[in-house]
C-alpha cells in the first residue's frame, strides 16, 4: 500500500503550492521540470518546505484542502513550526 504525503512548495515568486502524492521525490522533480502542475510551471524553481505523511489518499487530500484554505501567514506558521523541530 503506497504511503501518501501532503506537501507545500515555495515557488520562486515566494508563493506557495500545496499538493499530495505517493512519491514525494518524483513529484518534486515533476514540479522542478515544469510538468508538475500548471501553477508551478511558470513559478519555478520550487523548493519543498513542508511535508507530512498520511495514512490514506483521503487523509492526505483532506489535509491538502485544509492547508489550501489557510491564509498565507498561517501557512508560514506551519512551515516555521516544522523548521524549529529540525
Amino acid at each position: 500500500m503506497p504511503r501518501w504525503h501532503t506537501y507545500i512548495l515555495q515557488c520562486a515568486d515566494q508563493s506557495y503550492y500545496t499538493g499530495s502524492t505517493t512519491d514525494l521525490a518524483r513529484r518534486l522533480e515533476e514540479h522542478q521540470s515544469g510538468h508538475g502542475a500548471r501553477y508551478t510551471h511558470s513559478r519555478g524553481p520550487v523548493k519543498l518546505v513542508w511535508s507530512q505523511a498520511a495514512r490514506s489518499r483521503h487523509k492526505a487530500q483532506q489535509r491538502e484542502a485544509k492547508i489550501k484554505a489557510l491564509p498565507r501567514d498561517e501557512k508560514q506558521r506551519l512551515i516555521r513550526s516544522v523548521l524549529r523541530l529540525s
